[in-house]
Order: structure tokens, then sequence, then C-alpha cells
């Protein structure tokens, strides 16, 4: 039995159309720095899910939107908008995210703050990467993410500089994470699939 059947059991003609739907995942890059290692991260990741066939993944990147800084505007630039919309036609997300300072970047900050209802009842994985692997940073998405009523899974694959890119700059991941990667996939998948229920 998989996941997905242990969280719905038995399910209605109309239940199980709508769990049968592909859903449409978006794997959010969390830095827009110069020399930026997360599009490699991105589309390791992106590979991976797209092995899967349980979803449709696609890359986000918070760079592509132009997003002024929170505060310092009247809200009208067009990036604003275009954000809000493409979460919204986001059923779960996998957030990849270096950690600064002990904590997440300023722009992935800013980006979630920049959207509220649609964030609300999704499901979200996390792949981090630092010199302890991005745990920090992980653990303070997970709360800002939880005031979103975003649903964070349990699996959360952390990247070392150390012994997963060479130079700090080429991405070479071990092995080791492509069990956790497809655990998270798998978890993100089946309560992204719940809790479009809500929605």
């Amino acid at each position: 039995m998989g996941l997905l059947e242990k969280l719905f059991g038995k399910q209605t003609n109309e239940e199980e159309t709508m769990t049968n739907e592909k859903l449409n995942i978006g794997i959010i890059l969390g830095s827009t720095r110069q020399g930026r290692v997360s599009p490699q991260v991105g589309e390791w990741v992106k590979g991976i899910a797209d092995k899967r066939g349980d979803a449709n993944y696609e890359i986000v990147d918070i760079a592509d939107f132009n997003l002024p800084f929170l505060g310092t505007t009247d809200g009208t630039e067009p990036g604003i908008a275009a954000w809000n919309a493409k979460l919204a036609s986001l059923d779960g997300f996998v957030f990849i995210v270096q950690e600064y300072n002990h904590s997440i970047t300023g722009v992935l900050k800013n980006a979630i703050d920049f959207a509220r209802e649609v964030w609300y009842d999704k499901a979200a994985g996390i792949v981090s990467y630092g010199s302890t692997g991005g745990a920090r940073a992980a653990e303070h998405l997970r709360g800002i993410l939880a005031e979103q009523k975003v649903a964070d899974v349990r699996t959360h694959p952390t990247l070392s500089l150390f012994t997963d890119f060479e130079n700090g700059s080429e991405f070479k991941p071990q092995e080791i994470h492509l069990d956790n990667v497809n655990a998270m996939l798998e978890e993100v998948v089946a309560w992204s699939s719940v809790l479009k229920t809500l929605r």
C-alpha cells in the first residue's frame, strides 16, 4: 500500500478523479545572487522528480519576478502579480534553501511575504545546503511556512558544502542523497493531494 492509499483510504469516484489528476509542484530557487549554485541543485532535484512521473514539476526562480523589497513599493509592479499567479497555479513546493547567517536568504523571506492566501493549504519539501547542510536555515523556514499554512514534510535532504560541492561552486551530490530526495518527493505529492481537497 502506497503513501497516498494510506492517507486517503477508501475514496469516492469524485475524490479518486481529483487525486488521479497530476499535481503541479514548483521547485523554488531560494537565492538570486551572482554565482549562486541553487540552479544546479534545483535541476538535480527536478531530474530526479521527472523520473517519478507522479506530478508536473517545474523550476520557479525568484529572480525571474524582479520583486521589490516589501515596504518600498505601492504593490503595482507586474512581478508581484506574476509571482502570486505562479504560486496560485501550484499545488505544492520544494524549496531549495541555502544557509546565510544561520537562516534563509532575505530574498526568499521577501518572496514569501509578498504572497498570502496562495500559500494556504499546500505542502512543501525542503532541500538545504550549507556548511552544516543548511539545517538551521531549514528550521527557520519551517516556522515561516507554518504561519503561511504550508505543511512541510518530515524528510529533509541536507547537502554539505564540503562533500557535495567542489570548490564551493560545482555541485556533485553524493549518491546517498537520492533515496532521501525520492522519499521527500513522495511525501510532498501525498500531502499536496490531501490538502488539495481543502481548497
